[in-house]
């Protein structure tokens, strides 16, 4: 897919800090290429199956060009590891547990779907059916 979206984290409604360290530990082993400048990298999976992640910021990553089960398990990863969720724009935004919906600020609850889905295939149909 050739659309941008977003690993986020929220408490209370507000932006909160991802544990960058985590995400670089879960990203790392499928690292081919990295540009320190834009904070970028390039993750392959053992499948061949490739996507840009951008660490924009203390409470933001960007996945773009991203696709395929690997790239989608990889994803639920770290989301996982993160206590994040993932938001889609345009469509739903992907929580791993039901409470997880009170965290989300009042635009990404009302205003959009909000689906649970916790491995890379559940991931995958909530994208596709937005």
């Amino acid at each position: 897919m050739s659309f941008d979206i977003f690993v986020c984290r929220f408490e209370n409604g507000e932006p909160a800090a991802l544990d960058m360290s985590a995400a670089h530990e879960v990203l790392g082993p499928h690292v081919v290429a990295r540009d320190p400048e834009t904070n970028f990298l390039l993750v392959r999976t053992a499948e061949r199956e490739e996507a840009g992640v951008y660490f924009n910021n203390p409470t933001g990553i960007t996945f773009n060009r991203f696709g395929g089960d690997g790239i989608m398990d990889l994803l639920a990863v770290l989301l996982r590891r993160l206590d994040a969720v993932l938001v889609v724009p345009g469509g739903p935004t992907v929580i791993q547990r039901d409470e997880d919906q009170e965290l989300l600020p009042a635009a990404l609850r009302d205003e959009w779907p909000v689906v649970v889905a916790r491995t890379g295939a559940e991931i995958d149909r909530a994208i596709r059916a937005s």
